[in-house]
């Protein structure tokens, strides 16, 4: 894959070889604060890009529902349509990453892996939300 953003001579800072860390004597005995991400998401790098958008429509939404126009208006519901697909797909990446992290962290600290699990639940709870609220808003 070819990024336009490349010069000739420039150092490739994306997804380096993972190395083994030099720790400084202060912190070898301590628990790892970080385990590497070796296998990024497909739509890792446009996050930003879907979830953006779905933050703007989302706030144009709630602006007019706030003003007083009922969930069946037009405006409301242009917004939800487009803004629920952009946000179902960056929430279902992040759930994957939450997911792979979670299980990154078990043979290394359980518990970090655990509390990530506990955030997986969360996620998967807020994805349902996000299309019970769509349904209810197109559905008005």
């Amino acid at each position: 894959m070819e990024d336009e953003r490349v010069e000739h001579g420039m150092p490739v800072l994306d997804r380096q070889p993972v190395r083994a860390p030099v720790l400084p004597p202060s912190l070898v005995r301590l628990p790892p604060r970080s385990v590497p991400e070796t296998r990024p998401t497909p739509l890792q790098r446009h996050y930003v890009l879907l979830s953006a958008p779905a933050l703007v429509l989302g706030t144009v939404a709630i602006t007019a529902l706030e003003l007083g126009l009922p969930p069946s208006s037009p405006l409301v519901k242009v917004c939800v349509l487009v803004a629920a697909p952009l946000l179902a797909v960056a929430n279902a990446d992040a759930i994957a990453r939450i997911w792979r992290s979670a299980w990154a962290w078990m043979p290394v600290d359980r518990a970090k892996g655990l509390f990530r699990l506990a955030w997986v639940a969360v996620a998967a709870i807020l994805y349902a939300l996000l299309f019970g609220v769509a349904w209810l808003v197109l559905a008005a």
